[in-house]
């Protein structure tokens, strides 16, 4: 097999993700000049004939975005035990036999970024795809009390909470941390909260925000919630920190982290850090 060197993001839609961005210029900082990052955009109908095939193009791994995470784990080989937990994967490794190895890098990124740890506190988690099974499944094995889970089809938060553990809801219930796991606010549009079941006032019930959703800028969620001095995490941060871990994976050397953040334009004053 020929040597790979080739890594990408598997999404649909994808053009808006700035993983390549942040990946290229860590191997470029790391003087890995053979590999390069890009975009993969593929339909969900051609998701399952297109992930193999990747090896023989040259691909040594792959990061995997809405709305195939569930479906990537569903393809692997073999898989960590986080990942099978979870139900879902966001990396892919591919081994010289063209084996692929399934891994969650958002589930150890959401609680290293916590301010505070998920022991003993409450969460609400909006929506109930693979992103949002990775944050249930990460505070829940952090010890968190009470894990809430609210999704617009409330039969697929059910569902969730029956294989992970939580708790579903149907109102907006009050919590240590409110986790953004659904597509609203991807377009910047102020509209996203009627998409929400709580109202920007209401933001005031929580000690943290975090938002898994970015774009080219700020999202309402993190806008209303800064301006309530409310401490959030908001997607950027969360793509370098889980793109780190699936960075070490994919080249077996340590992730400039910092460089990461500069590419994708990340502040240096953090609003929300571990105390």
């Amino acid at each position: 097999m020929k040597t790979r060197t080739r890594l990408g993001v598997l999404g649909w839609p994808v053009r808006h993700s700035r993983s390549p961005a942040m990946h290229n210029a860590a191997l470029r900082f790391r003087g890995l000049t053979a590999w390069r990052y890009q975009l993969l955009p593929v339909a969900p109908e051609l998701f399952e004939e297109t992930v193999p095939a990747l090896p023989q193009a040259g691909f040594r791994g792959a990061n995997v975005t809405i709305p195939h995470k569930e479906h990537a784990l569903e393809l692997a080989d073999t898989a960590t035990k986080r990942a099978r937990a979870i139900g879902a994967a966001n990396t892919l490794l591919f081994d010289d036999a063209g084996q692929i190895h399934a891994d969650n890098t958002d589930a150890p990124a959401i609680v290293a970024l916590l301010p505070f740890a998920p022991a003993g506190r409450t969460a609400l988690v909006l929506g109930a795809g693979g992103s949002a099974r990775a944050a249930v499944w990460a505070l829940l094995d952090g010890g968190a009390s009470d894990v809430m889970v609210w999704n617009r089809t409330a039969e697929r938060a059910r569902a969730l909470c029956a294989e992970l553990g939580g708790r579903a809801v149907e109102v907006a219930e009050q919590a240590d941390l409110l986790v953004h796991c659904t597509s609203s606010g991807l377009d910047g549009s102020e509209r996203m909260f009627d998409q929400l079941p709580l109202g920007v006032d209401a933001l005031r019930r929580y000690a943290c925000v975090v938002d898994l959703v970015y774009g080219d800028g700020r999202t309402p969620l993190t806008r209303a919630a800064r301006a309530r001095s409310l401490p959030v995490i908001d997607g950027l941060e969360l793509l370098v920190a889980q793109g780190a871990l699936a960075f070490e994976l994919f080249t077996g050397v340590p992730a400039p982290v910092d460089v990461m953040r500069l590419a994708v334009g990340v502040a240096q004053d953090r609003a929300c850090a571990r105390v």
